[in-house]
């Protein structure tokens, strides 16, 4: 990673601010594309002083490299490459690669790293028992955050975050053990056993196979679905600083394991207004039911006084098309032509009210256009997922975007722990009263 020097992004300029006839220079950065930035970081040793920004909606929590967002072009990047042509012309393994190194590995380096991660998809044996301690009932998300919490505890020669050979041992054996522990807390949760790795398959096939195959039975990978799991996995793979990224670097920030910040990031991510989007779309279509009711649901979102919103629809970052959904409409038509899924109610609903949102006025003069959410949701029920592994799935990709965020931030040297400060509004300062006068 490169040393971070934030006097060659300086502009020379400075943001002035005045208080109590007092006058404050702000140092102006540009970076290497998107809006210019005004540092605040010493107005409070200045002049007492500090911003209040709830959400951190309009602040920059970090200097990174990696992944680049413009809401108003509908544009994302990995390190500089459209997310459109990773998604076409890569694989999940490739961008992978990239996210952590900062460029496209060639065909040596794509060869070591690739096996590198199917040599380390094995989890230890005994992580087995620690599966089975859970109610069978379990939701997939909180089997997640404890296993992978847990992997600190059988990985005790990768959790110094000083030792660079550690910090890249615990990299890979995230991104390569988290689908195996996904696909273990699916099969628990539907009661069949555990279907162990295989060296021989892709990384979306291996879990594909681990997820559906039973003993019973070969099970073959369709590489139609697979192909259609990997551009899953790119796209949900990074997205700068959302809120399960800001929390895996602010766990960081106070030096965990790496493991540990994972899980974090994990929890984070489970909130329906996060992580959950994508299972959020799918419950309103199920809500919805029938394509005759359609009109119903679009006049109810139409309706500035019904609480009612149409989930999978617009995006909070994207003022235009979601650059992901682009991509995400293509290869859920393809799993929905090569499946050949007919008579799905559900299905029907989601495609019709897909046609309506692209052509409908309102939607399209408010830009509610279908995100990934909406698409992704349609495509794993497709695929025969239940919505409870959604947000699995989601955690499983963007384990890669968070373990480069990490990574990141832990070799920055301008690395401080994270300590927000807040706009108090309580009691002022006040004498304890003895419970015998009160």
């Amino acid at each position: 990673m490169m040393t971070k020097d934030k006097s060659a992004r300086a502009t020379g300029d400075t943001a002035k601010l005045e208080i109590d006839g007092q006058s404050y220079d702000l140092p102006i950065y540009k970076g290497a594309v998107g809006p210019r930035v005004i540092d605040v970081s010493k107005l409070y040793a200045q002049s007492g002083h500090f911003t209040f920004d709830p959400g951190f909606t309009s602040t920059a929590s970090c200097d990174s490299d990696i992944t680049y967002i413009d809401g108003d072009k509908g544009e994302l990047l990995y390190r500089g490459y459209g997310i459109e042509q990773l998604a076409a012309n890569g694989s999940f393994l490739e961008t992978a690669y990239l996210l952590l190194n900062g460029e496209l590995p060639s065909s040596k380096e794509f060869d070591e790293f690739s096996n590198a991660i199917t040599n380390h998809t094995m989890v230890h044996e005994q992580m087995q028992y620690f599966v089975r301690g859970f109610r069978r009932d379990a939701h997939p998300m909180a089997i997640m955050v404890g296993m992978v919490g847990a992997m600190s505890a059988f990985y005790h020669d990768s959790t110094d975050i000083n030792d660079a050979h550690q910090r890249m041992v615990a990299s890979r054996r995230m991104i390569a053990k988290i689908p195996t522990i996904a696909a273990m807390a699916y099969k628990y949760s539907i009661g069949q056993p555990v279907v162990y790795p295989r060296n021989d398959l892709g990384y979306a096939e291996n879990f594909l196979n681990m997820c559906f195959a039973v003993p019973a039975e070969e099970y073959h990978v369709n590489p139609v679905i697979a192909r259609a799991m990997d551009k899953i996995f790119i796209l949900h793979a990074d997205h700068e600083q959302n809120a399960s990224t800001s929390t895996v670097r602010l766990a960081g920030s106070s030096g965990a394991n790496p493991f540990a910040c994972i899980a974090a990031g994990i929890a984070c991510l489970w909130g329906p207004a996060h992580g959950g989007a994508n299972e959020a779309a799918l419950n309103m279509l199920q809500e919805i039911g029938t394509v005759d009711r359609i009109p119903e649901y679009v006049a109810k979102a139409k309706d500035k006084n019904d609480p009612f919103r149409l989930m999978g629809f617009g995006h909070r970052v994207y003022k235009n098309y979601d650059p992901r959904a682009t991509v995400m409409q293509q290869a859920c038509h393809e799993v929905l032509q090569e499946l050949g899924i007919k008579d799905d109610p559900m299905l029907d609903v989601a495609m019709e009210l897909e046609k309506i949102a692209l052509n409908d006025e309102y939607f399209v003069e408010k830009k509610l256009y279908p995100n990934i959410d909406f698409y992704s949701g349609i495509t794993l029920k497709a695929l025969g997922f239940p919505s409870t592994m959604f947000t699995v799935l989601f955690a499983l990709a963007r384990t890669t975007g968070w373990v480069a965020q990490w990574n990141e931030m832990v070799q920055d040297p301008e690395q401080r722990i994270g300590r927000p400060r807040q706009l108090y509004s309580g009691a002022a300062p006040r004498d304890y009263v003895n419970l015998a006068k009160r």
